[in-house]
């Protein structure tokens, strides 16, 4: 059982932070970067006025390597939904126990205790932004700018159920497609229209056939609207899909046959317009990353266990822009994005201690 002092995640569990309660994000954001303050970081804010504000909290320079660590500040739980914390003797359970009040929590007592050990912290910045859980589309321009600034970055996203970390996330991009027809009557005049709902099927098998399994790469048409009534040929139809990848040439492929498609529709009278895009890019593994994992466990006498993913975090963002990147580093847990949300206090112990002592490594110039 854990002897462990839960009462600050307590305290930021029964904040509600859904992504679009501002005030709830803020008020996490604004507690966090007080802790953080106190162990010598001074804190950024990147304001926003229609999501919570974005938060890079830096701690003093010197000459070596610098590190990020780097979360999010919201959940996906509305007001009144989902907001009470309990805990039993092997669990913790409330809204973003697991993703990611409790991954931040797990950064942050890691660094308490270097700060308590060797009283000061260098070259470890932490972000924190305040919309991942919609995809990042605003946080991710200043993650990308951010980027530059770092040689590794250790994402505070859930452990997997044997303590993984994750080595590999597929990319994602969420796309709308606008067909434009000709209404006319169908039963008077039905040569006259330019069927939008009929080219919306083509698209639609198009887009599907892109699927390649065995690559990883999926095309999933989720959502289809078209028409005004069934006397009427269809003069507009709206699809909405979503592309997921492992790799960078299947990106390519995929985006390239898409235009392709975008500039060619098959129903005379009709044409389409293409809008979205990726919304964060591939996370691929890098020989880099894995130099990264065999120093771990070198220094910390251990062999870490790994992963794939496919769902998506930021960490996305800092790999595709060259930054040595590992996730997962927070406690494991289940049920998220559920009420039953919950994570392991047996994880909560192990990854802060595993997390401090690479912070001490990384400190003395030995990662």
């Amino acid at each position: 059982m854990s002897k462990r002092d839960f009462s600050q995640l307590k305290e930021i569990i029964e904040i509600n932070s859904w992504t679009k309660n501002k005030a709830g994000v803020d008020t996490n954001g604004r507690i966090f970067s007080n802790w953080l303050e106190e162990l010598g970081f001074e804190c950024n804010i990147y304001q926003r006025e229609n999501i919570g504000d974005h938060l890079h909290c830096t701690s003093p320079r010197k000459d070596g390597k610098k590190l990020l660590l780097l979360g999010h500040l919201d959940t996906v739980f509305p007001p009144n939904s989902f907001e009470e914390f309990k805990e039993d003797e092997a669990w913790i359970y409330g809204p973003g126990v697991c993703d990611m009040k409790g991954g931040n929590f797990v950064a942050l007592e890691a660094l308490r205790a270097i700060y308590k050990e060797k009283g000061s912290l260098c070259n470890i910045d932490f972000l924190l932004v305040s919309d991942e859980e919609t995809g990042s589309d605003d946080s991710k321009h200043l993650s990308m700018e951010l980027a530059s600034q770092y040689d590794y970055c250790m994402v505070f996203e859930a452990a997997g159920a044997k303590d993984e970390v994750v080595t590999a996330r597929k990319g994602v991009g969420t796309f709308f497609v606008d067909i434009q027809g000709k209404a006319s009557h169908a039963g008077n005049h039905y040569s006259d229209g330019a069927d939008a709902n009929l080219e919306a099927s083509y698209m639609i098998q198009s887009l599907i056939a892109l699927t390649n399994l065995q690559e990883g790469t999926t095309v999933n048409v989720g959502k289809i609207e078209g028409g005004i009534g069934a006397n009427t040929i269809s003069p507009h139809a709206h699809l909405t899909f979503e592309l997921r990848y492992t790799d960078i040439l299947e990106r390519d492929r995929v985006l390239e046959a898409i235009n392709t498609l975008i500039a060619t529709p098959k129903v005379t009278g009709t044409s389409v317009t293409l809008s979205g895009g990726i919304q964060r890019d591939v996370m691929q593994p890098s020989q880099a990353q894995t130099e990264f994992v065999e120093k771990i466990n070198t220094l910390c006498n251990i062999t870490l266990p790994t992963e794939q993913r496919g769902g998506v975090s930021d960490a996305n963002i800092l790999s595709s822009k060259g930054v040595i990147t590992l996730d997962g580093w927070g406690p494991y847990g289940d049920g998220d994005h559920t009420i039953h949300e919950r994570a392991s206090k047996e994880s909560f112990d192990k990854r802060i201690i595993l997390v401090t002592e690479i912070l001490g490594y990384f400190m003395e110039d030995k990662i």
